[in-house]
């Protein structure tokens, strides 16, 4: 009895009427790839009954290389994270690609995207704004590690900090400086979607409940900022033409700095509105800048990211979810509440 012929990705490229780059796109789930030639080359693939993850990684071979998209190229907490990533690959024959991705949305799935298209071994990604139905797919054909969100996926491993523990970390050390008109400056609707499980979601989530919880539910206020230090130091001068707060608790350091700025533009100090940022940046600890900020350790974050990666190319297939405990380090930029509120 002669064995049937496993079926080619020439095929499948053949029964659906594409090209053979058309059914290597939809396998590897690239960007740009239309929903009916994606229906087309799926129902080509289960007629067929065509094996893409293994002739995919066969016909790939290993690259030695790993790629780590990144949200916003300017911040310095990544930075962070891709030297903890670089230090953990000295001595490995892998090398890192970077993919910056400075917009939210759709800027995500093209970094990912370009870099599946690099045939990279393995993927790190940066809270990337796609859904965990499309990182499901893109780790069922390349190894993918997410830091930052907190997805529960079993197809792919996660890195994060206790977002929901730091930013109660903060607060709590607010209220111990007697204020209570907290204003929370964080990132636009849909990075904090309420259940997304992304940092900003997650920080902004508990500073609510943090406020409600000490009896301030009245004196909540959620500013929207983009994802610049120059975004967050307009959208401060405009809060501070509004009203002067006694606090705000900024989504990370970067707008923090914009923050910090801003308050000294508008003739205030520390003494007169309070500063938090989160992430800790290497710039923070500085005597001329002394921000009080959460510390998730960025790089102990991508040495992790990268070690659960490495695994999972050898072979694990288990999800592993590592999260960092943070640590609030109180400087200079947090005053006690001033015994007279600035109107």
């Amino acid at each position: 009895m002669t064995r049937a012929r496993a079926a080619t990705i020439e095929d499948v490229a053949r029964e659906a009427g594409v090209s053979r780059a058309a059914v290597s796109k939809v396998i590897r789930n690239a960007y740009g790839v239309s929903p009916s030639m994606r229906d087309r080359v799926n129902a080509a693939i289960e007629a067929l009954d065509y094996r893409p993850r293994i002739a995919a990684r066969a016909m790939r071979g290993a690259t030695f290389t790993l790629g780590i998209e990144l949200p916003h190229i300017g911040n310095p907490f990544f930075t962070k994270i891709v030297a903890g990533a670089t230090a953990t690959l000295q001595g490995t024959e892998y090398q890192l690609i970077i993919a910056p991705a400075d917009f939210d949305g759709e800027e995500g799935v093209r970094a990912l995207g370009a870099l599946a298209d690099r045939q990279v071994d393995g993927i790190v990604a940066i809270s990337p704004l796609v859904s965990p139905e499309w990182l499901e797919r893109l780790a069922g054909r390349v190894p993918v590690v997410m830091i930052g969100r907190h997805d529960r996926s079993a197809a792919y491993d996660t890195v994060t900090g206790d977002d929901a523990e730091g930013t109660r970390l903060a607060m709590e050390h607010l209220f111990q400086l007697g204020h209570r008109r907290i204003v929370h400056l964080t990132r636009s609707e849909e990075v904090t979607q309420p259940g997304s499980g992304t940092p900003h979601a997650m920080r902004l989530e508990q500073y609510l409940a943090s406020m409600r919880g000490a009896g301030f539910g009245d004196d909540i206020r959620v500013v929207r900022t983009g994802m610049t230090e120059e975004s967050a130091r307009l959208d401060t001068l405009a809060l501070l033409d509004e009203e002067v707060p006694s606090a705000i608790f900024v989504g990370n350091d970067e707008l923090a700095l914009g923050t910090l700025r801003a308050i000294g533009e508008h003739g205030l100090s520390p003494a007169d509105v309070s500063i938090v940022g989160y992430d800790d940046v290497d710039i923070a600890s500085h005597p001329a800048i002394s921000l009080t900020s959460v510390d998730q350790s960025g790089v102990a974050m991508g040495e992790q990211a990268i070690r659960l990666l490495l695994e999972r190319i050898a072979g694990r297939t288990e999800p592993v979810h590592f999260s960092v405990a943070p640590i609030l380090r109180a400087r200079g930029s947090t005053r006690p509440a001033p015994a007279h509120p600035i109107d």
